[in-house]
C-alpha cells in the first residue's frame, strides 16, 4: 500500500493536518523522511537524528509504544521544530511506531489543532500502523541496494 494511501485512511479515521513517516535507519541511529503531506516544510529524504528528545526515542523506536503529545507544551517538549509545527496550526502529536517481526521499521507522524487527539485516537492511528509496513520494507531494501 502507498503512504499517501496510509496517509488518506488516517485522514478518515481520526483527522490530520501534518503527516509524515520517517523511516528508521538503524545503521546511523537516524529516522529518514519517506513520506510528507507538506513536502515544501518537510521534505522526503530529511533526516532526524538528535532533534528528537531521546525519551521519545526510546518510546517509540525502542520500546515501539505511540506517544501522544496532546497540546502545544507537549509538543515543544519532544520537538525542536516546534515552531513550524505550530505555524502549520499544529499543536497536538501521535506518533506510531511501524513494527514487522518485532523490528521497528518507521514511524507515523500525525499531527492536528491543540487538543484533537486523545488516547482513542491513538488506538486507532496504532491500528492504520500495519498498513505502513510493505512501503518501508520497500525502503529498507532500498537502503541495502545503496
Amino acid at each position: 500500500m502507498k503512504l499517501s494511501t496510509v496517509e488518506e485512511r488516517v485522514r478518515d479515521a481520526i483527522g490530520v493536518r501534518l503527516f509524515t513517516v520517517l523511516a528508521w535507519v538503524p545503521e546511523r541511529q537516524a529516522l529518514r523522511r519517506v513520506h510528507s503531506s507538506h513536502p515544501a516544510e518537510y521534505p522526503v529524504g530529511g533526516e532526524k537524528t538528535v532533534e528528537v528528545a531521546a525519551g521519545w526515542l526510546a518510546r517509540c523506536v525502542t520500546a515501539q509504544e505511540p506517544y501522544l503529545g496532546p497540546d502545544r507544551a507537549a509538543v515543544r517538549e519532544i520537538f525542536a521544530d516546534h515552531a513550524l509545527i505550530d505555524s502549520l496550526g499544529c499543536g497536538a502529536v501521535i506518533n506510531v511506531p511501524v513494527v514487522a517481526d518485532g523490528r521497528t521499521l518507521g514511524v507515523l507522524n500525525i499531527l492536528d489543532a491543540e487538543g484533537r487527539y486523545d488516547e482513542d485516537s491513538v488506538v486507532t492511528a496504532a491500528s492504520l500502523a500495519p498498513l505502513a509496513v510493505p512501503a518501508l520494507l520497500g525502503f529498507e531494501e532500498e537502503e541495502k541496494n545503496r
